[in-house]
């Protein structure tokens, strides 16, 4: 009886050319897809991992405004497992601290509370960035909105918004308006109002609100686009007085003032503040901040404390964040452009 002749075994096989032929493209698909699960076990792993470290939380502005008001409830509530460390680091109307982040390591433990400024206007009003406002950032999430208070100085003998208008048309020139730098929404709620109403009033920017208070109250200037969370408790002091927010609707932090669109139609301007992180962070350690971002922001207390603030919470997916600043990149280069502000 012949002898079946043995099956020729795997390395007889790889022995002939033919085979090499064949096996060669196979070892190296087999390869390829043997190192593309390291790198996703590598991700997951890291994801998990994270943080391995304090995490750095930037604030483009001085202490005591709306972004750190967020910034440090943040790192009160945060749990992840290392403390989130607040960071102020202002001036340039928030690019020095944004642009610090844009060139910190991409690993998540560096992240910033942007703001419409620093991410969305500034680009329109500064001939030279030292940062791209969408390239150089991975978004986490929206945090809040608000609107800006039109506040005056309490001898300034205006009671509303359309006494102002009339006031700064007899005396063109005569008043000047602060902002805790420029390209701030405070900033450019200023231009805005300038540009719709056919006023004018010189631009005084200071190194931050902290900075314009004193000299709002004092009469240096006279005028100020303030944020709602920091302004009005001084309206309600009695220190300033509140004229109108510059939403379209008022908000329910302040019913009884006036919104500015109710004497100058189509007049709004809405501040806002986001997480981002540096590019090329790995998306799963950005999915991690993102769920701390709102599992923190969803916190009845916290809701409640920016409430009484005046801050409305929106929170986000990183992708809604992307597409909001994207909307937002636009509208404000045409408000910049229309009204001729720039960066001196």
């Amino acid at each position: 009886m012949p002898t079946r002749s043995a099956a020729p075994t795997a390395s007889a096989l790889f022995a002939s050319g033919s085979a090499r032929r064949i096996a060669n493209p196979l070892r190296r698909s087999l390869s390829g897809l043997l190192l593309g699960l390291g790198a996703l076990s590598a991700v997951g792993a890291s994801a998990q991992a994270f943080p391995t470290k304090p995490l750095r939380l930037v604030v483009t502005f001085p202490s005591g405004g709306a972004p750190d008001i967020l910034a440090r409830l943040f790192s009160e509530k945060a749990q992840l497992g290392f403390p989130v460390v607040v960071d102020n680091k202002p001036g340039a109307g928030g690019n020095i601290g944004a642009d610090n982040v844009a060139k910190s390591p991409g690993d998540g433990h560096t992240i910033v509370m942007g703001t419409v400024g620093t991410h969305s206007i500034n680009g329109a009003l500064y001939e030279k960035m030292p940062y791209d406002m969408v390239k150089d950032f991975s978004p986490i999430s929206l945090i809040a909105s608000a609107p800006n208070l039109l506040v005056v100085n309490n001898a300034l003998p205006v009671k509303n918004v359309p006494e102002l208008i009339a006031y700064m048309k007899a005396n063109p020139n005569k008043l000047s308006f602060g902002s805790p730098g420029i390209g701030t929404s405070v900033h450019v709620s200023g231009e805005l109002f300038k540009s719709l109403t056919g006023t004018t009033m010189e631009h005084v920017p200071y190194k931050g609100r902290q900075f314009a208070i004193p000299d709002l109250i004092g009469g240096s200037i006279q005028v100020m686009f303030d944020n709602m969370p920091s302004a009005l408790p001084m309206a309600k002091e009695g220190k300033i007085r509140a004229l109108a927010q510059t939403t379209a609707t008022r908000s329910p932090a302040a019913p009884d003032v006036p919104t500015v669109a109710e004497s100058v139609p189509g007049f709004e301007a809405t501040t806002w503040f986001a997480m981002f992180a540096p590019a090329n962070v790995p998306r799963p350690v950005i999915d991690k901040l993102n769920a701390e971002v709102l599992r923190v922001f969803k916190l009845p207390d916290v809701q409640e404390r920016l409430k009484t603030l005046g801050l409305d919470p929106v929170l986000s997916s990183p992708a809604e964040l992307a597409r909001y600043q994207a909307t937002e990149i636009t509208k404000w280069a045409k408000v910049v452009k229309d009204s001729g502000a720039k960066a001196q």
